[in-house]
């Protein structure tokens, strides 16, 4: 019974490992309630105080989160369900429970990127999310977030505008809105997306919780993507939890004087591989996801508002090359593709905190956004129903127009320009 699932996935004092190792040893949690404590002697790793856990038979937590879970509209995934992601369950501690809103996507069909990064990103690192969470979901991929601020946020509003799905891994409850300026994302990963967690509903976003859940983001993904992280970086984390777990470890180049650029290059540094586009990635998976995979051209030369971009309209030769070959760093796996030529930040030694050559033209979008403006305040709402723009593409559009300070955010969901 599910209620068994969740009794024992909240045991304390027994780690992940031991509880998947009692599944397989007693073929069921329900055989595990019911099992003779005499039978746990044989378990590897279950300490005395886990065997105390497993002798308090109350069902009233478990069967309180299955209400809530009624309450908050979440679903249950286990461990021996079949849409439970083969490449989840093969790490070294898979979590027993799954809770989740939205549609489960086909974990074991696709490709699934991991994009991670700093919450206090520069542009560069913020347009550089978007632009690749679009070209990764153009090209076949799925991307995988924590949801938090900055760079996770950016590439899944990238992600959805590209059309396609996402999954975001909370380091909270599923019905839990954390940062709580990302509600607008989160509702639109409920309806297009999928919010995953282990933590049961209404566990807050305690800072513990997340070092925790970044390894369900590498162990969903064939692949993680460090786009910006400072030298202690919870990304950092996550690229090595994704090296663990045998996973490949993908990097943005980053400026070398800008401190949250120090750890996702000391990852260049160490073996990473280096890429410039979405397709750097995903050309890595094509032949292990031949009818999935496709070189999306298009994609690559537009940004996530929709539209062809200006700059990429230019000729290649007024592109600043820093290096004239990708490096391999010794990764076997490294594809034809990926020797291209890489474009790391600008040619001179400007500094990040020129804007306007950080951030690309407006997109179509976004001078829409600003036309509707013209008049003053105007409800987001208004501003959707006006211009037709879809609402992921809306939140992409308004997250761009205030990193460039031609917009700002009101009371009561309004906005105005600056």
């Amino acid at each position: 019974m599910i209620v068994h699932w969740i009794w024992l996935s909240t045991r304390r004092n027994i780690s992940d490992r031991v509880k998947v190792a009692l599944v397989h040893h007693f073929q069921d949690p329900e055989a595990v309630y019911f099992a003779d404590p005499d039978s746990f002697v044989s378990i590897e790793g279950l300490t005395q105080e886990g065997s105390a856990a497993l002798s308090d038979k109350s069902l009233s937590e478990a069967e309180q989160i299955l209400r809530d879970c009624q309450r908050e509209g979440l679903h249950i995934l286990t461990y021996q369900d079949a849409a439970y992601p083969v490449r989840l369950k093969n790490i070294p501690d898979p979590p027993l429970v799954l809770y989740y809103k939205g549609r489960l996507p086909d974990f074991d069909g696709l490709p699934f990127i991991g994009v991670v990064g700093t919450r206090k990103a520069s542009a560069y690192g913020m347009n550089a999310a978007r632009k690749l969470g679009y070209q990764i979901a153009a090209c076949g991929g799925i991307v995988v977030s924590g949801m938090a601020f900055g760079i996770d946020g950016m590439a899944t509003r990238g992600a959805l505008t590209a059309g396609s799905t996402a999954v975001g891994v909370l380091g909270c409850g599923a019905d839990v809105v954390y940062p709580a300026s990302n509600r607008g994302l989160f509702q639109d990963m409920e309806q297009y997306g999928c919010l995953i967690s282990e933590f049961a509903p209404g566990t807050p976003p305690l800072h513990y919780n997340f070092p925790r859940r970044n390894r369900i983001i590498s162990g969903l993904c064939c692949g993680v993507l460090v786009v910006e992280a400072p030298e202690k970086s919870g990304a950092l984390i996550t690229a090595q939890l994704a090296l663990d777990q045998g996973r490949d470890v993908f990097v943005v180049p980053g400026n070398i004087d800008v401190d949250t650029f120090v750890g996702s290059n000391r990852l260049l540094r160490d073996g990473a591989t280096a890429i410039s586009s979405g397709w750097d990635i995903m050309s890595e998976y094509q032949p292990q996801f031949p009818d999935k995979v496709r070189k999306c051209d298009e994609a690559m030369q537009r940004d996530a508002g929709g539209e062809i971009s200006e700059a990429s309209q230019k000729c290649e030769k007024a592109q600043p090359k820093v290096a004239q070959k990708a490096p391999s760093f010794g990764n076997p796996r490294r594809s034809k593709q990926n020797e291209e030529k890489i474009v790391i930040d600008k040619g001179d030694s400007s500094p990040y905190s020129d804007l306007e050559d950080q951030t690309p033209p407006l997109s179509q979008d976004e001078r829409k956004v600003l036309s509707a403006l013209a008049q003053g305040e105007r409800l987001v709402d208004d501003v959707i129903a006006e211009t037709g723009i879809p609402t992921a593409r809306m939140l992409a559009a308004l997250t761009m127009l205030q990193i460039r300070g031609m917009i700002r955010q009101l009371p009561g969901k309004r906005i105005s320009r600056n």
